[in-house]
């Protein structure tokens, strides 16, 4: 007779029913899965190069670095702080792309190298982060969309380009000589300062004109060109958050103080709303009421349903337990034992047996035996344990 180890039961799930329970939930998590997947790699190809002069991407600025090329303007890309202050001096143009990627020490060693250098500095969107360090005497202002704006100023380049796609950021200055170009609701979105040693600072309040897909619409292309080819060479910053520079920070900022406002305002709103939702679910619903059953089940018919169950998960273990169970606790007010020691076969089986003599019954096996082998075996334990009742109650 085979038994059922301690660890595995006939009501173990198999891989046959664990498959059943979770295929939707696996099926969701693929659906889901592959769905990020291909938001990530449609965004991700959208992003691609993004202000990169090398990139051929819509958002790539591939066709200005070759426009700036024929006109005889070389264009050097650098990622690192370092490189792109060694480069700037009175012949060179430095373009850098993300300002408010930088630390604010990091603003301040550039600001410190272009300053004296004489040469043109070009900071594209530069927000509330960086501008009052890159371009001091000027504040960002609330931003505006980007679409077709007037010069509005007397800047020769603006007024050779004439309309071109800005907005974005919006700056406000009193520094005297300033020009103040292509407003949007009264304020610049593009704003020339003069610089020491005949050089100048360019805020562009969008990068929109130095993008391969807009390059061709109004006077983008002529603005960009006045703009970045004043000098012989182009320098293109393109800030990384890999460079070491960043990392001797003694200013840097707490974790949470990285996390922008919006973010804290929400979380402090989803934990007032799971409070809530705690008190609602967990109100006081009363005291205990009883009910009376719609309908009467009889015993009958609950233990037939009750073995359709243990038949239908081929619980012959679970089934064996309850049989010897119920049978053990009627057998033991009858010979005289204790409710305590009902399943205990040390004091059960001497009573059965002194009460029923000697005989060719297995009492171990039959009252606390193994889990039948098949369901034949189940049936006949079940006749065998009441036959043995029987006979304990005539003898």
């Amino acid at each position: 007779m085979t038994t059922s180890s301690p660890g595995e039961t006939s009501l173990s799930p198999t891989a046959r029913v664990l498959w059943t329970r979770t295929r939707g939930l696996l099926l969701g998590l693929a659906v889901l899965l592959v769905a990020g997947i291909a938001i990530a790699a449609l965004r991700s190809g959208e992003q691609h190069g993004r202000l990169d002069p090398r990139s051929a991407d819509r958002p790539g600025s591939r066709a200005v670095a070759e426009l700036l090329k024929d006109h005889g303007v070389s264009t050097r890309v650098v990622t690192t702080l370092d490189e792109a202050t060694a480069a700037a001096g009175p012949g060179t143009t430095l373009l850098v792309a993300t300002p408010d990627l930088l630390t604010e020490r990091q603003q301040k060693t550039l600001r410190d190298a272009v300053d004296p250098s004489g040469g043109r500095t070009v900071l594209v969107a530069p927000g509330p982060p960086s501008v009052e360090t890159l371009a001091p005497g000027v504040s960002a202002d609330a931003s505006a969309p980007v679409e077709a704006l007037d010069p509005g100023c007397a800047l020769n380049a603006a007024r050779t380009a004439g309309d071109a796609d800005l907005g974005g950021e919006r700056y406000t200055t009193k520094t005297p000589g300033a020009d103040a170009c292509y407003p949007s609701d009264g304020l610049p979105t593009l704003l020339r300062l003069d610089a020491p040693r005949g050089g100048d600072t360019v805020l562009l309040g969008s990068p929109d004109i130095l993008y391969n897909d807009r390059l061709d619409k109004r006077g983008n292309a002529s603005l960009a060109l006045q703009l970045l080819g004043s000098r012989d060479h182009l320098v293109w910053y393109l800030p990384s958050l890999s460079d070491g520079s960043a990392a001797h920070d003694d200013d840097s900022e707490s974790f949470f103080e990285l996390i922008p406002s919006g973010w804290l305002w929400g979380a402090l709103q989803l934990t007032f709303a799971a409070v809530l939702a705690a008190v609602w679910r967990g109100r006081r619903m009363g005291r205990v009421v009883t009910e009376s059953l719609p309908v009467a089940v009889r015993a009958s018919e609950a233990t037939e349903g009750r073995a359709r169950l243990y038949h239908r998960a081929n619980a012959r273990d679970r089934a064996a337990a309850v049989l010897r169970s119920a049978a053990r606790t009627r057998l033991a007010p009858l010979v005289g034992v204790a409710s305590t020691g009902a399943h205990s076969p040390d004091v059960l089986l001497p009573a059965v047996s002194t009460r029923l003599g000697a005989g060719d019954r297995d009492l171990p096996a039959l009252l606390f035996g193994p889990a039948p082998a098949d369901d034949n075996a189940l049936i006949r334990l079940a006749d065998q344990l009441d036959a043995l009742e029987r006979e304990v109650r005539t003898s």
